[in-house]
């Protein structure tokens, strides 16, 4: 028999991979060309040359001990270092390897820090919609997910909202931007606004609360927008980053957090949390990925084709009577359905061989998410489909 804590989840296994598993179903039946899936944010680009270039330079010409070999486990310290000098030119911060903590991605960068801060019951603040998983891994150290409800006519963060739901437990606030799953960055007067609020609380309720900034999609960002680097407006700011997006390696799994000097309790948090790192069970950040990160710190993947798809799914999907605030950043498009249950608007886009994720998986009914990090072609291939399905709508 599995744990009383395992059976919910599996009762509510992700919504994102069960479309994924329905996508290869229906690729097996009427061929890749002929469906349409949205549904899953796995990046279409391919990585950087310099990315293979560097596995086959230190693969030849690296010692086995050092590229498969144990290092500290926080991660080699030169690579952290490269890594930290690289954020301190492109940000103006001042972080040194001791800050960073080299990580299994970032989903594992934000166990290891909630691990590192939480007591059972503490509470940890989240904006819907959110990446639902978030409530997964505060649950796996006994805290509790306190959600604010979204503001659905720009998706930033509701503040006034979040202010009250700051109470005496609150530890941490976990915020995305680039956001999964609107697309939306926020502005820095949304930053700045949440930082203050933040600073009142933690004099008001003489407590230390953490800012938990998520941020794999940091590098995918459009127009000119820019995107925050929220420990200049916060100090209690821990950062965790991922390369699964930025160099479109989600399968090897490489990422790091940063805890700044600034924040309160610094050295502790970071030897804890480097603990919590091994202890965790990963023990540290794949050694070879490390190594190849440094090497490829200046590389950047080419958002233009996301940014093409961008534009063809979002004028495309307008012109046909959807309803969409255009994304500035990450690859996703959110939304609205035109019924308020938007989990029948999916079952009826599979009837079109069209793959859509429900917004209730992000804890925003009523909207669904389009993941367009797909061929260009199945974009264009999509439209007459979601042509025949706005027809059934709108008429």
């Amino acid at each position: 028999m599995i744990a009383d804590k395992m059976k919910p989840f599996v009762k509510n296994n992700s919504a994102i991979r069960m479309m994924f598993e329905e996508g290869n179903k229906l690729r097996a039946k009427y061929g890749p060309e002929n469906v349409f899936d949205f549904s899953l944010g796995n990046p279409s680009v391919p990585a950087p040359d310099c990315v293979r270039e560097a596995i086959i330079d230190l693969v030849n010409n690296v010692e086995p001990t050092v590229i498969h070999g144990y290092m500290s486990n926080a991660g080699f310290e030169d690579v952290r270092q490269t890594i930290a000098e690289s954020l301190n030119k492109r940000f103006g911060t001042a972080f040194a390897a001791k800050n960073l903590i080299m990580t299994v991605g970032a989903a594992s960068g934000l166990n290891v820090i909630l691990k590192t801060i939480l007591n059972p019951g503490d509470e940890v603040v989240v904006f819907a919609p959110y990446f639902l998983e978030y409530g997964s891994y505060v649950r796996n150290y006994d805290g509790v997910l306190v959600e604010v409800t979204p503001d659905t006519a720009t998706f930033q963060p509701n503040l006034a909202e979040f202010k009250e739901k700051i109470t005496p437990k609150t530890k941490a606030v976990i915020v995305n931007t680039p956001h999964n799953p609107t697309g939306v960055v926020y502005s820095e007067e949304t930053i700045k606004e949440l930082a203050s609020i933040l600073e009142e609380k933690q004099q008001e309720l003489g407590t230390v609360i953490y800012l938990i900034s998520d941020e794999p999609y940091r590098e995918l960002a459009y127009d000119g927008v820019e995107v925050p680097y929220l420990t200049k407006y916060y100090a209690n700011t821990v950062v965790g980053y991922s390369y699964s997006k930025s160099l479109s390696l989600p399968g090897e799994r490489i990422g790091y957090i940063v805890i700044p000097d600034e924040a309160d309790g610094s050295e502790e948090l970071i030897q804890a949390a480097t603990i919590a790192n091994r202890i965790s069970g990963a023990v540290n950040a794949p050694s070879l990925m490390q190594k190849v990160i440094a090497k490829c710190i200046d590389a950047q993947t080419d958002i233009a084709a996301y940014d093409k798809n961008r534009q063809a799914l979002y004028n495309g999907l307008k012109e046909l009577g959807f309803e969409c605030i255009k994304p500035q950043g990450a690859f996703y498009l959110f939304v609205k359905s035109p019924v308020p249950d938007e989990k029948e608007f999916v079952n009826a886009g599979k009837e079109f061989n069209i793959l859509m994720v429900p917004g209730s998986s992000f804890a925003c009914p009523g909207y669904v998410r389009l993941a367009y990090c797909v061929a260009y072609e199945t974009i264009i291939n999509s439209l007459p489909q979601f042509k025949k399905l706005a027809e059934r709508y709108f008429g």
